[in-house]
């Protein structure tokens, strides 16, 4: 297994998201992340999203699957709508998100990080 990690502008995301994955033609795992200027809230959002890669990829759910619902997602969010496509009733990886968030939730627990501040810093990208 290959996995390469890397911060990006916010800008430059496939859509507005602070992480994204997908596989590359090799094989490799690519995870990109929102820069944030703080190492810990990036490598949480990375921990999230192989979190998450892992768990689907064992369940079936595809990238494809991921990616097409996220994009109808965003293209019907209303205005001012704060809501992750990954927490809707209809995500085919609820599940999987949710439980990527819990770890989230543990890591900011372990490291005496308020995860509602932190919440902030990724909503406001």
């Amino acid at each position: 297994m290959k996995i390469n990690i890397e911060t990006i502008d916010h800008s430059k995301q496939n859509y507005p998201t602070v992480g994204d994955y997908w596989t590359d033609e090799d094989g490799t795992l690519q995870i990109r992340v929102s820069e944030m200027n703080d190492f810990f809230h990036e490598g949480m959002v990375a921990v999230h999203e192989l979190v998450e890669w892992l768990l689907c990829k064992k369940v079936g759910i595809t990238e494809k699957e991921i990616t097409d619902f996220d994009l109808k997602f965003e293209g019907e969010r209303i205005y001012g709508n704060l809501d992750e496509p990954g927490f809707s009733p209809d995500a085919p990886y609820i599940k999987q998100h949710t439980f990527a968030t819990s770890v989230e939730l543990g890591m900011c627990a372990m490291a005496c990080v308020d995860f509602m501040e932190y919440d902030k810093k990724v909503n406001s990208l």
